[in-house]
């Protein structure tokens, strides 16, 4: 009996140890390339002088270095507080108890169709583009920013809205559903601070977007015609027509996949 008593408890401590493991993980995929990065540094810093402090007796700075992790609690939660709120919201993606839905497998093959051809010919004419494909998470917010369209997807269609000098051109195009949202949206813009100097304001908007939501974000520059995607605070550059057209297979169809089943069931998202 004593045995299985401790057989249990060895199992109890290993499932411990690699629950806490992989919320480390997590959290460390969350703030990987963000300005958390620098901010950690910093806490470990005063970690390193509060212990050092502790250990050689210096009353002092110990005491300096005590109210400095007391009241720095509070300050954490609002320093981090982009990235807390990134946390949960790719915690409330994984969906624990809510059922997939997903349009149908047709329909996502008929939205990349368009998508791709649209892209292809605005980024051979060098006709800048931002076009955000919604997701789990729900984008109203900045739908109400742009010009309501509510119009059918085509490839037509979204060239016209980008032609420069024409009313909704400037600002992003807002897709759910294999339907046009609304034109002329503004995006969040991102605050990392390791984006390329190269980049510009539609690039760092579509890295804001990403940052916060579960969107797809498309980018064709201006300047070179070169076509970008975000998703999940990545930014994937310098694409053709037939990487473009795998990436959004790949992210879509998977999206799919995961809604066919009628099981309840968790979506982990892959970073890195």
């Amino acid at each position: 009996m004593f045995e299985d008593i401790s057989l249990l408890r060895m199992l109890t401590i290993v499932v411990d140890i690699t629950l806490v493991a992989y919320v480390i993980y997590k959290l460390i995929m969350v703030i990987r390339g963000t300005r958390a990065v620098q901010l950690l540094k910093g806490i470990t810093v005063i970690l390193v002088v509060w212990f050092l402090s502790s250990t050689f007796q210096l009353y002092t700075l110990q005491w300096i270095m005590n109210q400095a992790i007391v009241y720095g609690l509070l300050a954490i939660i609002i320093i981090f507080q982009p990235e807390l709120r990134r946390a949960l919201e790719q915690l409330g993606r994984g969906r624990f108890f809510s059922k997939s839905s997903v349009a149908q497998e047709e329909e996502i093959m008929t939205m990349i169709v368009h998508i791709v051809k649209a892209s292809t010919y605005m980024g051979k004419r060098r006709i800048g583009a931002l076009i955000s494909l919604e997701r789990e998470t729900g984008m109203n917010d900045y739908v109400e920013t742009g010009i309501a369209m509510n119009a059918k997807l085509t490839s037509e269609l979204l060239i016209n809205v980008f032609i420069p000098n024409t009313p909704l051109h400037d600002g992003a195009v807002i897709l759910k559903n294999n339907e046009i949202m609304a034109a002329g949206c503004y995006l969040p813009l991102s605050e990392n601070p390791f984006i390329s100097k190269e980049l510009g304001t539609r690039h760092r908007a579509a890295l804001g977007v990403s940052e916060v939501t579960d969107a797809i974000t498309l980018i064709v520059s201006e300047e070179t015609g070169a076509i970008s995607v975000t998703k999940n605070g990545e930014l994937h550059r310098n694409l053709d027509e037939e990487a473009l057209r795998t990436l959004l297979e790949n992210e879509l169809m998977k999206q799919e996949g995961n809604g066919s089943s009628s099981r309840w069931q968790w979506r982990g998202k892959k970073n890195g």
